[in-house]
């Protein structure tokens, strides 16, 4: 039974770690259009 929830508890922190992992990627993205888009309108000014 103990084996079974720790088990249970390791899939689910496989789990967070990668929507962890992912929301990183997101926000990495986020920022990077971000930085692209500030250069664009410094270089059209």
């Amino acid at each position: 039974m103990i084996r079974m929830f720790l088990f249970g508890l390791m899939i689910l922190g496989l789990a967070a770690c990668e929507t962890t992992k992912g929301a990183g990627r997101d926000l990495q993205k986020a920022g990077q259009t971000i930085s692209n888009t500030a250069r664009n309108v410094q270089n059209s000014i």
